[in-house]
């Protein structure tokens, strides 16, 4: 039976037809129902003939509110490409609708393109090599992705925009979080990592200054944004996607303490406001 288990949970997915030249190893929650909604998803999108990557992304966003949150649904060995749609934390949240969106812009409608669109935005230049490949810093994330072209970081672009400098090395500094870092070569490849992130520069938009309609004006609902935290050897703490309400941001995300996917009560600038440990925000965007 755990012979059976294991093929049922681990399947070789041939990604041929969305430019994968071998076979990728991937984890499903629930194969049926995920392949079956993601194909569901990405068929209604293009369908719906959305003219800009913001509006589809914002409306596949949207759809998973009421997702339960559930943290470290990613973790496992060995490292392989993971799909829940059942269950999200705020970034597999972010990941998974980004990379539905993706999929979309290409005109492509099958949850093979799906899966080959979301190792490319989850794994250092798309490709799974083992757990430090996985681009767990979001500074990490945002460099190899903008890279490759995947997407735009447009924060600097904004009219109030502020610079942070920070060495980042939270992870090897508490390896006892982080159950996969207990194999030596595994750290190893993960503070070679962070040795490329000290004393990192980044751009992020004050709290300060969300509130401005300037601010407020340049947001576009589909951004995908970074909150940005105080903490000294560490970047970001959470993730989410931007959603406009009569030219209001409201942030759109997982939420921990609430446990699901949900749209913010108030507007993103009141929300950050009432979150001492964040600081700012960053602003991706999809084309």
């Amino acid at each position: 039976m755990k012979h059976v288990y294991l093929l049922a949970v681990i399947i070789i997915c041939f990604c041929a037809s969305a430019g994968l030249a071998t076979p990728t190893p991937t984890r499903f929650h629930n194969e049926e129902a995920d392949t079956a909604r993601i194909n569901k998803i990405l068929v209604e999108s293009i369908a719906s003939g959305f003219k800009s990557a913001g509006e589809r992304t914002a409306d596949i966003a949207m759809r998973f509110v009421g997702t339960p949150y559930v943290a470290h649904t990613l973790e496992g060995r060995p490292e392989v490409l993971t799909v829940n749609l059942d269950e999200l934390d705020c970034t597999t949240f972010v990941e998974t609708v980004m990379a539905l969106s993706y999929t979309v812009g290409e005109g492509r409608s099958t949850w093979r393109d799906f899966l080959y669109n979301l190792q490319r935005l989850r794994y250092r230049r798309g490709e799974v090599n083992g757990y430090a490949s996985r681009l767990h810093y979001i500074s990490d994330w945002v460099i190899d992705n903008t890279h490759r072209g995947n997407f735009r970081e447009v924060t600097a672009n904004f009219p109030a925009v502020a610079y942070q400098v920070r060495t980042i090395d939270f992870m090897s500094a508490n390896r006892s979080k982080y159950p996969a870092l207990a194999d030596d070569s595994e750290f190893e490849r993960m503070r070679s990592v962070e040795i490329g992130y000290r004393n990192h520069r980044f751009p992020y938009i004050k709290n300060s200054d969300l509130a401005k309609k300037t601010t407020m004006a340049e947001l576009r609902s589909g951004d995908i944004v970074a909150l940005v935290t105080k903490m000294k050897n560490l970047d970001v703490t959470h993730m989410g996607i931007i959603i406009k309400q009569e030219g209001v941001p409201y942030l759109l995300h997982a939420s921990s303490t609430n446990g699901k996917v949900e749209l913010t009560s108030v507007p993103l600038a009141d929300f950050m406001k009432r979150n001492p440990s964040l600081i700012g925000i960053r602003v991706f965007r999809l084309e």
